[in-house]
């Protein structure tokens, strides 16, 4: 082979060795940031941004509704330890009364005035302290119960009042989630995808106060070259846990959803790529990995599910799903 056919041969197979590159769809379990092989999704504008924001004062609403219910519960107990002890105590104040009624107030004089002998007066000296001081006691520990009785019964008129507050709040988010699903076809309820027999997943960490703390973009995603918030990476670890290890991309650096905030992951139906399912253990994954994620949504703090034409929102539950990408291929899911 003369030296320009040689040079002609290496140059043709570097081309059809980049081309063939180029046109491959990956085949491993990771996906990269743009990647042809993720699925294409789009909607309506602002639909992420407007449920992002109606799920965290959804999220933020239940989590200070429940804080006020278990407040309540406390105060409850707290009133009826209090009106016990007030039901204890009013028959020996009552008793103190009708004695005092009957023998006229018993005063050191008219203890004293009539003792016979030196003995007789220093007994009766201490029988008066120290029935006075029975006496006091017990008056002190009426006039407690009673204060907090009364106490308890602000406190817990305050809490009632919160929790209308908040049950308010979150009847607002519920229409204002239900405009927004509108525009992708969220108008009609569906059986949507839950199992009692899903697995329990562990918890995400939560502020004090039970609400959902901000996150950064601050981990690096298993998945791709990208980053996702610490919230995510436990919902991702969780649900390989359960045992659904087939394909998945979580961050891109563009499109809609959460994704580019690295609140977001696809879970694919097969070992690699996306499409659409095609038969039932395909269906059957996504509908299992879908319960999954509902079951364990206020554990894992997730803000909606999407698969297969419906959508799932804490504040109005499952809905018809017709936004440009139907979602047959993958099961999304956003994180708060």
């Amino acid at each position: 082979m003369t030296a320009p056919l040689r040079r002609w041969c290496i140059l043709a197979l570097t081309a059809v060795a980049a081309a063939t590159l180029f046109i491959t769809a990956p085949t491993g379990a990771m996906a990269a940031p743009g990647d042809p092989a993720v699925p294409k999704e789009s909607g309506p504008d602002l639909l992420g941004d407007v449920l992002t924001a109606t799920g965290k004062r959804y999220a933020q609403a239940k989590a200070a509704l429940n804080k006020s219910r278990a407040k309540q519960l406390q105060l409850n107990l707290e009133l009826k330890k209090a009106n016990e002890r007030l039901a204890e105590l009013a028959p020996q104040i009552g008793e103190m009364a009708a004695t005092s009624y009957r023998t006229g107030k018993l005063t050191a004089v008219t203890a004293l005035l009539d003792t016979t002998s030196r003995d007789q007066f220093v007994e009766r000296a201490s029988m008066l302290t120290e029935l006075n001081m029975v006496n006091d006691r017990k008056l002190a520990e009426l006039n407690a119960a009673r204060q907090q009785a009364e106490q308890a019964k602000k406190a817990l008129d305050v809490e009632v009042a919160e929790e209308q507050r908040q049950l308010a709040v979150i009847d607002r988010q519920k229409t204002e989630a239900e405009k927004a699903l509108a525009l992708v076809g969220g108008t009609k309820l569906t059986g949507g995808f839950v199992s009692a027999t899903s697995p329990v997943a562990k918890a995400a960490p939560r502020s004090s106060d039970g609400s959902w703390p901000d996150e950064s973009c601050s981990v690096n995603d298993p998945t791709t070259s990208g980053c996702i918030t610490p919230r995510t990476l436990n919902a991702y670890n969780e649900v390989r846990k359960a045992g659904f290890r087939r394909f998945v991309g979580c961050f891109r650096s563009g499109g809609p959803f959460e994704h580019p905030k690295g609140r977001a992951c696809d879970w694919s139906l097969q070992s690699s790529g996306f499409s659409n399912a095609h038969n039932d253990d395909m269906r059957l994954y996504g509908n299992n990995l879908t319960a999954f994620l509902v079951r364990n949504a206020d554990r894992l703090g997730i803000l909606y599910v999407i698969w297969y034409r419906q959508i799932w929102f804490p504040a109005t539950g499952w809905k018809t799903y017709s936004g440009a990408s139907e979602h047959k291929d993958h099961v999304h899911m956003s994180m708060l």
